[in-house]
């Protein structure tokens, strides 16, 4: 069977989601026509505008794995803010805590007992003993990309082909057909040409990796774990371990992003894989859904950049924020951490991710579609691809926007949602098996709208 339906039948089928879903949702139109006064596209951030359907879904409450929108409508939400939500929306613990700071004062530009606590929880999942705090993922990677060319005197940043760090410039870089590192599609005013800031390696691939690091002007090496905004593609046997060892022989930093593969265990894949970084980056979920981030370094890198920096310039370097490590911030990552986000939780966040891989591929052997699905930890995922991707390239090739539109939509019609561009379910701790078997005879349903 063509892993690609029909595209005169697949355009049939989006007519009548989008039908059904401007019937459903009058308020949502309601308030999206007020903002478009206001906003363009009526969004708060443009890419707000790429949801599938006419227009945007507003929420009204949330709670657990579920949120109302103003039409009235449940939601079971696989999405969980890509990520933001991981724990829960408005987890109980989180939300006393944060409620309570900021009833004493939510930002001072002093530190506050929480503060050293959030550092000891990150340093007791991480084993990296140095840690700062930011507003966002990717204001932790910047600043580490700082840091790693203060103290090895190098100019560029190397990153996986079709990675994701955030709206860091070194990330937006690709491969072209001839090898050459050029702007990734979509990218917005580059400051630079990226082949000037950016060294770029496909996923999984030693031999350039190695011969990248061989030029010696690379001062770190900027990973995720595991690629998570491409598709789930997994890492080879002992790529992290060639990884490690070319950097170790090269004085190369090595940062590894476990915002999203977070999902993975409390301790990320570091943890549960013993890697063994030189600077570590978390966001998104630890503020228990306020904005927070944060990187830890090991002894030493951290000694190199603290020995590296003049105390009267030491806030007009480019790191830092005049909100960063505020503190409700810091409230709501010692009580994320030390009370939803814990080890007991991510045992029902993997079990749920297992039934959920195993409902889609059970429909996807009924129907014989050639899609692959791939878990990590309370994370899964399916692609239009027979096995799964070895590489950020393999992955994009195989996507088909109509195709994920029209599964988004018609997941969202049937008031379930998953995480947006691409097809991603993530679970949290107060996801149920009920609301994983919603998704499973939903998904069952337009699978036999496609190819039946």
């Amino acid at each position: 069977m063509n892993r690609y339906p029909d595209r005169e039948r697949l355009a049939e089928l989006w007519k009548v989601e989008v039908e059904t879903f401007r019937v459903a949702r009058p308020a949502s139109e309601a308030l999206w026509h007020e903002a478009e006064a206001h906003m363009p596209d009526g969004v708060p951030m443009l890419w707000m505008a790429k949801w599938p359907g006419p227009w945007p879904v507003y929420v009204d409450t949330a709670a657990g794995a579920h949120f109302d929108c103003v039409d009235g409508i449940d939601h079971v939400d696989l999405c969980l803010g890509d990520t933001g939500a991981m724990c829960g929306h408005a987890p109980a613990e989180s939300v006393r805590a944060i409620s309570e700071q900021l009833a004493r004062g939510s930002t001072y530009m002093l530190p506050t007992a929480d503060a050293a606590i959030a550092a000891t929880l990150l340093e007791e999942r991480f084993s990296l003993p140095s840690w700062q705090f930011t507003l966002s993922a990717t204001d932790a990677n910047r600043s580490l990309i700082r840091y790693a060319r203060q103290v090895t005197a190098r100019p560029k940043i190397l990153v996986i082909d079709y990675c994701y760090h955030g709206s860091v410039d070194e990330a937006f870089a690709t491969l072209d057909a001839d090898g050459a590192v050029v702007e990734r599609r979509g990218n917005i005013g580059a400051p630079v040409p990226p082949s000037d800031t950016t060294v770029v390696v496909p996923f999984n691939d030693v031999p350039a990796l190695q011969q990248a690091l061989a030029q010696l002007d690379v001062a770190a090496v900027l990973i995720e774990p595991a690629m998570t905004n491409i598709g789930i593609v997994l890492p080879d046997e002992g790529w992290h371990d060639a990884v490690r060892a070319a950097c170790t022989s090269t004085g190369t930093i090595l940062i590894v992003d476990e915002t999203h593969t977070l999902c993975a265990g409390p301790g990320g894949m570091t943890k549960r894989d013993g890697l063994v970084p030189d600077a570590i980056v978390v966001g998104k979920t630890i503020g228990g859904g306020i904005p927070a981030g944060a990187y830890g370094m090991t002894e030493d890198f951290a000694t190199q950049v603290r020995e590296s920096l003049e105390l009267e310039d030491i806030d007009v370097g480019g790191v830092g924020g005049t909100l960063a490590g505020n503190a409700a911030s810091m409230a709501g990552i010692r009580a994320t951490l030390g009370e939803v986000l814990t080890a007991e939780a991510y045992d029902s966040m993997i079990d749920r991710a297992t039934e959920w891989t195993v409902g889609v591929q059970n429909a996807l052997d009924e129907f014989d579609v050639p899609w692959q699905v791939t878990q990590l930890g309370a994370r899964a995922e399916y692609s239009f691809l027979p096995q799964a991707p070895r590489d950020g390239a393999e992955a994009a090739d195989a996507d088909d926007f109509e195709l994920q539109q029209y599964l988004h939509l018609h997941a969202l019609n049937r008031g379930i949602l998953i995480t947006p561009f691409h097809n991603m379910a993530l679970m949290c701790p107060k996801t149920t098996a009920a609301d994983v078997e919603r998704h499973t005879v939903a998904f069952r349903e337009a699978i036999v709208a496609l190819y039946a």
